[in-house]
């Protein structure tokens, strides 16, 4: 499961874990400061908003060639673009610094710091661990001729597989970024699985914008969606040879951001090409 959904609202689980751990923390350092001491409340929202801050500027700094040409994308934060270390040094310094300003908030800010990363480490790691054990679906669709194709017919090279839609404005705005991918990375395979939406519609929509996508696939029911736990678009999913989940990526991808999941799989060599789909589930065939 990528996604924690209720109704028509999807948050991605990553940043539901973010969200719990300042709760948790929140919690913590309030029950802490009633036994003596001062309660941490806007000292730990401050933190952690400085801790995004850095983990926004270490990953900008870090993909700065991406940024270079176009320095507004630095603070278009839609692309998920964030580094977790320098964000972790920011709120840990942070801590340091308004412990040693303001003594009776050290124990409650200490404990509430504490419990915060802590949970927020270990569970990370946990969904990690949960995510990458998982499997490329075997579902059954449709592709850009109208025939029937498995997804696991495209297993044997590494996988780029996008869930989107012509309604989706996200799905919409990354669309040249994953395009000019597909045309730098030959070594990869990547999939276009358009989410209940008619063939005649999506090619009309690519035609108008001048996007030139293999392996448009299609999904009428959004059965892949819900296999992977992901209600939300645009989902990126990146797959293995063997078909082992990699990683993920919910909402809008950048060229950094996707340059960053693209580092999942390894630096191609000129003799490395990408597994060729059966003829019958391509769109130019």
């Amino acid at each position: 499961m990528l996604t924690f959904t209720i109704g028509t609202f999807a948050i991605a689980l990553n940043h539901l874990l973010l969200i719990s751990a300042l709760a948790l923390a929140t919690l913590v350092g309030w029950r802490v400061a009633k036994r003596g001491g001062e309660n941490p409340e806007s000292v730990l929202f401050s933190l952690f908003l400085l801790g995004m801050l850095a983990a926004r500027i270490g990953f900008v700094l870090a993909y700065w060639p991406f940024y270079r040409d176009d320095p507004w994308q630095v603070v278009d934060l839609r692309d998920g673009g964030f580094l977790p270390w320098p964000g972790a040094i920011a709120l840990l310094l942070g801590a340091l610094f308004w412990g040693w300003r303001r003594p009776p908030l050290r124990k409650p800010l200490g404990a509430g710091v504490a419990t915060g990363m802590l949970f927020w480490v270990l569970a990370s790691l946990s969904l990690s661990v949960y995510e990458q054990g998982t499997r490329l679906p075997d579902i059954t669709l449709r592709n850009a001729a109208g025939q029937t194709v498995q997804l696991s017919d495209y297993q044997g090279g590494p996988l780029v597989i996008n869930l989107w839609a012509t309604w989706c404005p996200p799905c919409r705005r990354e669309m040249p970024v994953l395009e000019h991918a597909q045309q730098q990375r030959p070594d990869l395979t990547f999939l276009f699985v358009n989410q209940g939406e008619s063939m005649q519609s999506v090619s009309t929509y690519l035609e108008t914008q001048g996007l030139n996508l293999d392996n448009m696939l299609f999904d009428s029911g959004g059965r892949l969606g819900q296999a992977v736990g992901s209600m939300a678009l645009p989902t990126t999913l990146f797959y293995s040879a063997d078909g082992r989940l990699l990683g993920n990526h919910l909402g809008e991808l950048s060229q950094a951001s996707l340059a960053r999941a693209l580092e999942n799989f390894d630096t191609p060599t000129p003799a490395t090409s990408a597994r060729k789909p059966p003829c019958s589930a391509s769109a130019t065939c």
